[in-house]
Protein backbone atom coordinates (compact mmCIF):
# COMPACT_ATOMS: atom_id res chain seq x y z
CA UNK A 1 0.00 0.00 0.00
CA UNK A 2 1.49 3.33 -1.09
CA UNK A 3 1.74 6.59 0.78
CA UNK A 4 -1.55 7.95 -0.64
CA UNK A 5 -3.55 4.72 -0.88
CA UNK A 6 -5.35 5.18 2.43
CA UNK A 7 -8.83 3.68 2.56
CA UNK A 8 -11.18 6.05 4.40
CA UNK A 9 -13.62 4.43 6.83
CA UNK A 10 -16.95 5.35 8.35
CA UNK A 11 -15.36 7.41 11.15
CA UNK A 12 -13.34 9.46 8.63
CA UNK A 13 -16.42 10.15 6.51
CA UNK A 14 -18.46 11.09 9.59
CA UNK A 15 -15.67 13.45 10.65
CA UNK A 16 -15.74 15.02 7.17
CA UNK A 17 -19.52 15.59 7.34
CA UNK A 18 -19.19 17.25 10.75
CA UNK A 19 -16.30 19.41 9.53
CA UNK A 20 -18.43 20.64 6.62
CA UNK A 21 -21.46 21.27 8.86
CA UNK A 22 -19.53 23.34 11.41
CA UNK A 23 -17.67 25.45 8.85
CA UNK A 24 -18.18 29.10 9.86
CA UNK A 25 -18.66 30.62 6.40
CA UNK A 26 -19.06 29.77 2.72
CA UNK A 27 -15.37 30.32 1.95
CA UNK A 28 -14.19 27.88 4.61
CA UNK A 29 -16.89 25.43 3.57
CA UNK A 30 -15.67 25.47 -0.03
CA UNK A 31 -12.05 25.04 1.09
CA UNK A 32 -12.94 22.07 3.29
CA UNK A 33 -14.84 20.45 0.42
CA UNK A 34 -11.87 20.98 -1.93
CA UNK A 35 -9.47 19.50 0.65
CA UNK A 36 -11.74 16.48 1.04
CA UNK A 37 -11.89 16.01 -2.74
CA UNK A 38 -8.08 15.70 -2.73
CA UNK A 39 -8.55 12.73 -0.38
CA UNK A 40 -11.26 11.18 -2.56
CA UNK A 41 -14.12 12.18 -0.24
CA UNK A 42 -17.06 13.98 -1.85
CA UNK A 43 -18.80 16.66 0.18
CA UNK A 44 -21.66 19.15 0.10
CA UNK A 45 -23.31 21.64 2.44
CA UNK A 46 -26.83 22.99 2.78
CA UNK A 47 -27.82 26.08 4.79
CA UNK A 48 -31.09 25.66 6.68
CA UNK A 49 -33.31 27.78 8.89
CA UNK A 50 -36.81 28.31 10.22
CA UNK A 51 -39.05 26.23 12.44
CA UNK A 52 -37.41 22.80 12.54
CA UNK A 53 -40.54 20.64 12.70
CA UNK A 54 -42.26 22.52 9.85
CA UNK A 55 -39.04 22.42 7.79
CA UNK A 56 -38.20 18.68 7.99
CA UNK A 57 -39.47 17.78 4.48
CA UNK A 58 -37.70 20.81 2.98
CA UNK A 59 -34.43 20.00 4.80
CA UNK A 60 -34.45 16.40 3.53
CA UNK A 61 -35.27 17.62 0.01
CA UNK A 62 -32.39 20.12 0.11
CA UNK A 63 -29.99 17.41 1.27
CA UNK A 64 -31.07 15.21 -1.66
CA UNK A 65 -30.77 18.01 -4.21
CA UNK A 66 -27.31 19.04 -2.95
CA UNK A 67 -26.12 15.41 -2.98
CA UNK A 68 -27.20 14.94 -6.59
CA UNK A 69 -25.99 18.37 -7.77
CA UNK A 70 -22.49 17.82 -6.37
CA UNK A 71 -22.18 14.21 -7.55
CA UNK A 72 -22.19 12.64 -4.10
CA UNK A 73 -24.95 10.33 -5.28
CA UNK A 74 -26.29 9.36 -8.68
CA UNK A 75 -29.93 9.15 -9.73
CA UNK A 76 -31.07 6.03 -7.87
CA UNK A 77 -33.77 5.19 -5.33
CA UNK A 78 -31.18 3.37 -3.24
CA UNK A 79 -28.96 6.46 -2.94
CA UNK A 80 -31.97 8.74 -2.46
CA UNK A 81 -33.09 6.54 0.42
CA UNK A 82 -29.64 6.54 2.01
CA UNK A 83 -29.40 10.35 1.99
CA UNK A 84 -33.02 10.89 3.05
CA UNK A 85 -32.75 8.30 5.83
CA UNK A 86 -29.48 9.65 7.19
CA UNK A 87 -30.75 13.25 7.00
CA UNK A 88 -33.95 12.31 8.83
CA UNK A 89 -32.02 10.42 11.51
CA UNK A 90 -29.67 13.38 12.09
CA UNK A 91 -32.67 15.72 12.33
CA UNK A 92 -34.40 13.46 14.86
CA UNK A 93 -31.27 13.53 17.05
CA UNK A 94 -31.63 17.31 17.46
CA UNK A 95 -35.43 17.58 17.25
CA UNK A 96 -36.11 17.24 21.00
CA UNK A 97 -34.18 20.42 21.79
CA UNK A 98 -35.51 22.33 18.78
CA UNK A 99 -39.18 21.34 18.92
CA UNK A 100 -41.28 24.40 18.12
CA UNK A 101 -38.32 26.79 18.02
CA UNK A 102 -36.52 28.57 15.22
CA UNK A 103 -33.22 27.16 14.06
CA UNK A 104 -30.38 28.24 11.83
CA UNK A 105 -27.47 26.15 10.70
CA UNK A 106 -26.04 23.81 8.16
CA UNK A 107 -26.13 20.24 6.96
CA UNK A 108 -22.84 18.62 5.95
CA UNK A 109 -22.90 15.59 3.65
CA UNK A 110 -19.85 13.43 2.91
CA UNK A 111 -19.31 10.21 0.98
CA UNK A 112 -16.41 7.89 0.27
CA UNK A 113 -17.27 4.74 -1.67
CA UNK A 114 -19.94 2.92 0.36
CA UNK A 115 -19.78 5.28 3.37
CA UNK A 116 -22.25 8.17 3.53
CA UNK A 117 -22.63 10.53 6.51
CA UNK A 118 -24.98 13.42 7.14
CA UNK A 119 -24.35 15.90 9.95
CA UNK A 120 -26.62 18.71 11.08
CA UNK A 121 -25.26 21.61 13.14
CA UNK A 122 -27.79 24.10 14.50
CA UNK A 123 -28.21 27.15 16.62
CA UNK A 124 -31.62 27.13 18.29
CA UNK A 125 -32.95 30.58 19.05
CA UNK A 126 -35.08 31.51 22.02
CA UNK A 127 -35.12 35.28 22.47
CA UNK A 128 -31.46 36.16 23.19
CA UNK A 129 -30.62 32.67 24.50
CA UNK A 130 -29.15 30.28 21.95
CA UNK A 131 -28.62 26.55 22.25
CA UNK A 132 -26.23 24.68 19.95
CA UNK A 133 -26.85 21.08 18.86
CA UNK A 134 -25.34 18.59 16.46
CA UNK A 135 -26.69 15.37 14.96
CA UNK A 136 -24.89 12.73 12.90
CA UNK A 137 -26.05 9.72 10.92
CA UNK A 138 -24.24 7.18 8.74
CA UNK A 139 -25.30 4.81 5.99
CA UNK A 140 -23.24 2.26 4.11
Amino acid sequence: MGKYDYRWGSVDVARAAVEIAISPNRGMEEQIILDLEQKGIKGAAVDIGGNLIDSIPKIIERALVASKRTGIISESHVYDGAVAGAAREAIMQVAMKANGLNIGGKIGIARYKEHLSVSIFLSIGLLHLNEVVIGLAHRS
